[in-house]
């Protein structure tokens, strides 16, 4: 096989953006975040080795689907340094995540069944819903920086719940809204 030439073996960012997809002030994020690597020229210049656009791509999808950059970080800093990392050494990194990826459709997937119980609910309030604020203990005391304060007034002697959320309101259920 041919070797490429001194010049064309290292990529610009302008190059490593380009092939990448990647925005240039991203793959500038990236190297400050420590996720992929360049060398400066005597013009210091940004220099990028070709296996550089695999790691690239590899933080891309790792994002796509919901790893964070910290977890993205620890993966590869597993990969070899001297060589391109090839489809082992992906399959290496992604069998980790698997577990994690799983619950997370799990819990997506009972995000999307129990939508249709809290629009049907009637609160659609987001300081009263279940599902968009779960376990809001405080809440029940009302608005209000109470802890802060150190005083928690007595709550409405008018207060109901709503049946679907057990979120309580502030005061009897809203009438249902009259034809025109």
């Amino acid at each position: 096989m041919a070797r490429i030439p001194g010049e064309h073996r290292e990529l610009t960012v302008g190059q490593l953006s380009g092939r990448s997809g990647a925005a240039v002030s991203a793959l500038r994020y990236y190297e400050a975040q420590g996720l992929i690597r360049s060398r400066r020229t005597p013009g210091n210049q940004r220099r990028y080795t070709r296996d550089t656009l695999r790691r690239v791509a590899f933080i891309r999808a790792s994002q796509r689907v919901g790893m964070p950059l910290a977890a993205i970080r620890e993966a590869l800093d597993g990969l070899p340094e001297g060589r391109t990392p090839d489809r082992s050494d992906w399959s290496r990194l992604s069998a980790g995540w698997r577990a994690e990826l799983d619950a997370r459709i799990d819990r997506l997937t009972a995000l999307r069944d129990s939508l249709d119980d809290c629009i049907g609910c009637g609160c659609l309030s987001l300081d009263r819903c279940a599902l968009s604020n779960p376990g809001d203990a405080l809440g029940d005391q009302g608005p209000g920086a109470r802890r802060l304060l150190g005083t928690e007034p007595p709550r409405p002697a008018t207060a109901t719940r709503s049946p679907a959320c057990g979120r309580p309101t502030d005061g009897p259920p809203p009438a249902a809204p009259t034809a025109r």
